[in-house]
C-alpha cells in the first residue's frame, strides 16, 4: 500500500514575509481559512489552535520553525469522525524568486485508513488558492462547497 501524502505546490505574486504573516496571522488566516483563526506564538512545542466562531476545532503542536522558510506542525481535527484519529505532520517549505512565491505543503504521517486524508486532499487546494487570491488581489475566494460537485 502507498504511503498516504498529500503534496502540493502554489506560487503566489507575493513576498516570503507577507506569505509569512498570511499563514502565522490570525486576522489574515481567518480571511481565507473558512474563517478559521489559526493562533499559535510559532515557538516549537507550543500549541496551534483553529478556532471557529470561538470555538477550537483543531489543536495542534509546533514541530519547527525556520522563519520565513519552513513551518512544521502536528495536525489533529478535535471534530466527527476526525477526533479519535491520531495527529499527522503537516510542513510549509517557502522560497521566493523575484515578486514570487513558491509555497510547498506536505502533509504525510497519515495513519492506515485515516479519514483526515480524504478530507485534506479535498480541503488543501481549496485553501492554497484562497491564500493565493487574497494575497494577490486583496480578496479570498468565496466559499466552496464539495457537496455540490457530487455526481447525481
Amino acid at each position: 500500500m502507498s504511503e498516504q501524502r498529500i503534496f502540493e505546490v502554489i506560487y503566489i505574486k507575493t513576498s516570503l514575509a507577507v506569505l509569512w504573516d498570511a499563514l502565522t496571522n490570525p486576522d489574515v488566516t481567518q480571511r481565507y481559512w473558512g474563517n478559521t483563526r489559526i493562533e499559535s506564538d510559532w515557538q516549537v512545542g507550543s500549541k496551534v489552535l483553529y478556532l471557529r466562531d470561538g470555538e477550537v476545532t483543531d489543536e495542534h503542536t509546533v514541530l519547527a520553525v525556520e522563519k520565513p522558510r519552513l513551518l512544521a506542525h502536528t495536525f489533529h481535527p478535535l471534530f466527527g469522525a476526525f477526533k479519535d484519529e491520531p495527529a499527522s505532520r503537516v510542513r510549509f517549505l517557502l522560497n521566493e524568486s523575484g515578486e514570487v512565491a513558491r509555497m510547498t505543503v506536505v502533509h504525510d504521517n497519515f495513519p492506515p485508513q485515516s479519514k483526515v486524508f480524504p478530507a485534506c486532499s479535498d480541503g488543501w487546494p481549496m485553501m492554497l488558492s484562497s491564500l493565493k487570491t487574497l494575497l494577490e488581489t486583496g480578496t479570498p475566494l468565496p466559499d466552496f462547497s464539495f457537496e455540490s460537485q457530487k455526481a447525481d
